[in-house]
């Protein structure tokens, strides 16, 4: 399949993942044009959303893989790699690296062939058609709505993003709330900042509060 600069209309495709697409550095934009298109040659069933601020692909009303766009680099995951067959990616599963399932993508030949991506998009389908379970850590995810800054900023920061995909709904949500009832725009800005550098360093917003910080 031969990757294009623009989405081509399909009934299933969710505009925000064109906006989302639109928004990104140019070097991912065709990337992430080419992985959309080989989730829809190997699911014509799939259905789009965006959670987390990142787009994600939907089958039989599960997860089956998302893909992201950070600043130098793009990602790709499957949601129940930890449970299919190629050692590497149960591996970066397990690892939990912020590159995503299939490494650091710069470019198109970064990513596997089309036929092996078919083939681990038709693995990851046959596991949510038999409801096989991710580890609990994955299925506990919830839906947050990321504030657009925050999103950016998350976006930008590999570390960061990383982090507040491990941490737990309510540590997720104490950022988000943060940030979102900020009174004045310096003071989001501040706040967004802090948030960020915290996350770099793997820290929950009330990490000095934690039990372990006390004797400190």
């Amino acid at each position: 399949m031969t990757p294009s600069g623009n989405s081509v209309f399909h009934p299933s495709h969710d505009p925000r993942i064109d906006e989302y697409i639109g928004k990104s550095a140019s070097f991912a934009q065709p990337l992430l044009v080419h992985m959309r298109s080989l989730v829809h040659q190997a699911c014509p069933e799939v259905k789009e959303t965006i959670k987390w601020g990142m787009p994600h692909f939907m089958y039989k009303d599960e997860i089956l893989c998302s893909m992201a766009a950070f600043k130098a680099h793009c990602a790709f995951v499957f949601w129940k790699a930890t449970l299919m067959k190629d050692p590497a990616l149960q591996e970066n599963a397990l690892g939990e690296t912020a590159m995503g399932h299939l490494g650091r993508i710069t470019a198109l030949a970064d990513l596997p062939s089309d036929e092996e991506m078919v083939s681990y998009l038709h693995e990851a389908m046959e596991l949510n058609e038999k409801g096989a379970k991710p580890p609990k850590k994955l299925a506990q995810k919830k839906d947050l709505q990321l504030p657009e800054d925050l999103r950016e900023a998350l976006s930008a920061n590999a570390k960061a993003f990383e982090s507040f995909e491990n941490f737990s709904y309510t540590h997720q949500k104490e950022y988000i709330d943060w940030i979102s009832e900020a009174k004045t725009k310096s003071t989001r800005q501040k706040r967004l900042k802090t948030a960020i550098d915290y996350m770099e360093e793997g820290k929950p917003k009330n990490w000095k509060y934690l039990k372990d910080n006390k004797s400190k």
